[in-house]
């Protein structure tokens, strides 16, 4: 008889996603900053992730998207 698949969770914190990428809560300020609040506008206070954002999150703190020739970065935000 097999077991049924431990449920996904739906949305984690900032806490937990820093914990699950093993960097603290200051660095995933940094990526979400350099990567996504890039615009001129504030970061939002209680962000919660997807498990497809936590993927990506780990792409960026692992270095790549930075000068990798098979990842197109997009241009920032806000004019310059």
């Amino acid at each position: 008889m097999t077991r049924p698949l431990k449920p996904v969770k739906e949305f984690y914190t900032e806490s937990e996603a820093a914990g699950y990428l093993n960097i603290s809560i200051l660095a995933l300020h940094s990526l979400l900053d350099e990567h996504i609040f890039n615009d001129g506008h504030p970061r939002p206070q209680g962000l919660s992730f997807s498990e497809a954002d936590l993927v990506l999150l780990g792409f960026w703190n692992n270095g790549h998207g930075h000068e990798n020739p098979k990842v197109i970065r997009m241009p920032l935000r806000g004019g310059s």
